[in-house]
């Protein structure tokens, strides 16, 4: 049976010197997995359409025998090209990607995640990278996983608890507008990377290399 969604590739890998395996975060099919048949030719019809963080419409043929999927078309919609532009944007949603991989399962709807990771990579662009831009991704995406910090009980200083009740609620460009002293950045990276890995066990390595 042939099926329909519109999606961000979120990976790409060779499967063989012809073929492709795409990853796909979908908002109602949640992460799919397609094999792109013939796409690493110069004229497959697949050909400028399958890179990191377009966003699509494709269809693909549901496989019986596994979560890997035939993918069948795709009607490119946004290529995202101003994060090639500077690579501290591609680190960033590299880094965003990964999280919501570890952190979700395969073929489970998410559209409040896919909402997020859209939004948090259409403005990630409109400023130079910045460390809150992350921190606020990553403390987003714990509210929708429902782990958010209970900051009542967190040993956080006041200045530090109002970011984050900040990175929460407000919308990118609030974040983007916001200064943060080098004590506040420190302070934040060290409690979001102790928070996650307390609650997940391992987070991405390329962490510890983000702007």
């Amino acid at each position: 049976m042939i099926e329909t969604a519109t999606g961000l590739i979120v990976r790409t890998r060779p499967l063989t010197d012809t073929s492709l395996i795409v990853h796909w975060l979908t908002p109602d099919l949640g992460r799919l997995a397609t094999v792109a048949k013939g796409a690493r030719r110069p004229k497959s019809p697949f050909a400028g359409k399958l890179d990191l963080f377009y966003r699509a419409d494709f269809s693909f043929q549901r496989s019986r025998r596994s979560e890997l999927h035939t993918l069948r078309e795709v009607s490119l919609k946004e290529t995202n090209a101003g994060l090639r532009q500077e690579l501290g944007y591609l680190q960033q949603a590299s880094y965003a990607a990964a999280l919501i991989e570890q952190t979700t399962e395969m073929e489970t709807p998410l559209p409040e995640i896919f909402s997020l990771l859209a939004d948090f990579l259409k403005n990630l662009t409109r400023q130079p990278p910045k460390p809150q831009t992350l921190f606020a991704f990553e403390i987003k995406l714990l509210s929708e996983l429902g782990l958010q910090p209970d900051l009542e009980k967190d040993r956080l200083g006041p200045d530090i608890k109002q970011l984050l009740r900040i990175f929460l609620v407000s919308d990118w460009p609030v974040l983007g507008r916001l200064k943060l002293s080098d004590h506040q950045v420190v302070e934040l990276r060290r409690f979001l990377h102790a928070f996650l890995v307390y609650h997940l066990g391992k987070i991405p390595m390329t962490r510890s290399r983000l702007p």
